[in-house]
Parts: C-alpha cells; sequence; structure tokens
C-alpha cells in the first residue's frame, strides 16, 4: 500500500482521519494505530511520515520520488527513528539512544519522527522513559506507536495518543486473493486465519519450516491423545527447537489454538469452519473422542492465556512446560 487512497481501500476511517489532518496541518504529537497483522499499520506510519517530510505533496499525498520520500522508504532518513524489540522486548536502553538523538537538532530540517513498532513489548522502565517524551513532545515532533495487542498499552501512555483502531480484513476475499496468487485452497484457509497480510502470507506458503511447523503442531496434539507420557520429551526434542523465535513461538500457538477449535467444531457439528483439519481426515474422529466440549473449551483459554504469558516475556519453554501440564491435567 503505497498511497492513501491504497490504505483507504481497507482503512477508509482510518485514511480520512489522518489525510484530513495533514490537509489541515494539524497533525498530532503522537498517534496509536493499533490493529491485527497485516491491517497496515507500518504502511500508515510510512506514508505518514513521508508526507510530512515531502516537499512535493499533493494534498495529502506524498509524491515518492523525492529524496526524502526515497529516504524514509528505505529507513535511511537521519530525522526518522524506528525501534523495534530487541529480541521480545523493547528495553529502556533503546528509548534513552532515542531520547539522545532528539537531543541533537534535525539534520535535514527542524521535524522529527519517531516510529515504535510492538509497542505492547516495553518493558515498564522502557514504557516510563516513552510517557516522558509524550508528556513533553518537542515541537514538530510526531510519535507513531503500534501495536497489535492494545490492552498492554500503559493508560497513561494511550491517553496521550491520537487511538487509530484499524479493522479487521476480511479473510474471505483474502483466501481468494490467496488462491489467485498459487496458494492451494487449503493452505489459503489456514494461512488466511494466521495472517492478513499477502506478502507473510506467500512467504510462509513457500517456507518448508511452515510445513514441518503444521507437522509437529498436529503431532503434538496427536500425542496428548496417543502417547500422553511422551509430550514432554516431544515439547523439549521437537517443538522447542522447532519453534525458536518469537514470532515462530506465538504462531505455533495461533495454529494449536485453531486445530483444538477444529476438533470442537467436529463436536458441535460445524465441519465447515474447519481450517487446519480436512472434514473427512480420520485423525479428527478420534480427537473428538478423546477430548470433550468441556475440556476443549478449557484447553483454548489456556492456550490464550500462554500467548499473554509469552507477550509478557515468560521463558517460552517454561510457557510451553506449563501449558501441557494443563492440558493433561
Amino acid at each position: 500500500m503505497k498511497t492513501w487512497s491504497e490504505i483507504a481501500e481497507n482503512q477508509p476511517l482510518a485514511s480520512k482521519m489522518i489525510t484530513s489532518s495533514i490537509q489541515k496541518d494539524r497533525i498530532s504529537h503522537a498517534y496509536l494505530l493499533q490493529g491485527e497483522r497485516g491491517t497496515g499499520k507500518e504502511a500508515i506510519a510510512l506514508l505518514l511520515a513521508k508526507a510530512l517530510f515531502c516537499n512535493h505533496r499533493s494534498g495529502a499525498e506524498p509524491c515518492q520520488e523525492c529524496h526524502a520520500c526515497k529516504r524514509i522508504e528505505s529507513g535511511n532518513h537521519p530525522d526518522v527513528h524506528w525501534v523495534e524489540p530487541d529480541g521480545q522486548s523493547i528495553r529502556k536502553e533503546q528509548i534513552e539512544h532515542l531520547q539522545k538523538e532528539f537531543t541533537y537538532s534535525g539534520l535535514e530540517s527542524d521535524q522529527k519522527v519517531y516510529v515504535v513498532k510492538g509497542a505492547d513489548t516495553l518493558t515498564s522502565n522502557a514504557a516510563n522513559r516513552i510517557l516522558k517524551f509524550l508528556e513533553e513532545p518537542a515541537q514538530k515532533t510526531t510519535a507513531i506507536l503500534m501495536t497489535e495487542n492494545s490492552s498492554s498499552i500503559l493508560p497513561t501512555i494511550r491517553s496521550r495518543c491520537q487511538a487509530i483502531d484499524l479493522k479487521p480484513l476480511n479473510s474471505a476475499a483474502f483466501r481468494e486473493q490467496l488462491v489467485a496468487n498459487g496458494v492451494s485452497r487449503s493452505n489459503a484457509v489456514l494461512l488466511s486465519a494466521l495472517t492478513n497480510h499477502l506478502v507473510e502470507a506467500i512467504s510462509l506458503c513457500e517456507d518448508e519450516w511452515f510445513a514441518k511447523a503444521r507437522k509437529v503442531m498436529v503431532q503434538l496434539i496427536e500425542t496428548f491423545s496417543m502417547n500422553p507420557n511422551d509430550v514432554f520429551l516431544f515439547i523439549h526434542q521437537e517443538w522447542m527447537p522447532h519453534f525458536k523465535e518469537r514470532s515462530q513461538q506465538e504462531m505455533g500457538l495461533d495454529m494449536l489454538l485453531l486445530a483444538f477449535k477444529d476438533i470442537l467444531y467436529c463436536h458441535i457439528g460445524k465441519e465447515e469452519a474447519m481450517v487446519v483439519f480436512a472434514k473427512d481426515d480420520p485423525r479428527v474422529e478420534n480427537l473428538v473422542m478423546f477430548f470433550s466440549q468441556e475440556k476443549l473449551l478449557d484447553i483454548l483459554n489456556k492456550l490464550l492465556d500462554a500467548k499473554r504469558k509469552l507477550r509478557q516475556n515468560v521463558h517460552p519453554t517454561l510457557v510451553m512446560e506449563q501449558l501441557t501440564i494443563q492440558i493433561q491435567g
């Protein structure tokens, strides 16, 4: 998404709010873009930064061709600073470095922008540091915070930003878009439940890691039902070595959520809603016999709790061990 009109196709309200502010020269000192992965947060942040620095802007649309636009696109503009999680969180030292950068005058203009990706991963010390930034904004400084988990943002930070909610994308339309790009129907159904980002979905489909991740996830569920004494061994020998990075660990839990939902859907006669297993997969019948509806609802809640713990930086091995005990309990 390179223009506001393209943004408006998926996020009409967000596009209208921001373009109106640009045209009226009423840019907020801080924005909080909150929405699921793939809903356009980074594209909006890039466009807003370009609109602030572009010397050949037409209304709210940056020209995309000038020196400033190209440097922002490549991530090399000296007055546009990006802060991303270092590992699983954004640390105090990263915000201190950002504050130091902001003590210098703008290198190419008096405008400065900083973008915080994954603002929900700010440690408590880092959040307090950035709160000071938001409480005493410098002139012509714009903060853009992005999050998939707005409930984890400190209320004091949220209250100092103009919050912009990005609506979820249409999963059915996204599935058809994936199929049109050569993704099989079965993979398109699963990928559309995991992400709304076209490039990411196609990349995952072509990645051997994803194919094995799906296999390992199904094997884990089968181990719970067929070889419960081997589950801990499976977690340490198969699951953790494959799901190494935080994003992979979160996706693993997301896939488990979808698979256990499939089993529940079979219980209640909603097989058409299944995304991981095929309707005629013989494994599902055995899993339906093993997991009761009540147990499945409990497992789904435990999986959501495990996702929260990962976001709170609990060690992933500990998260999976606790989850295993809860599912077996």
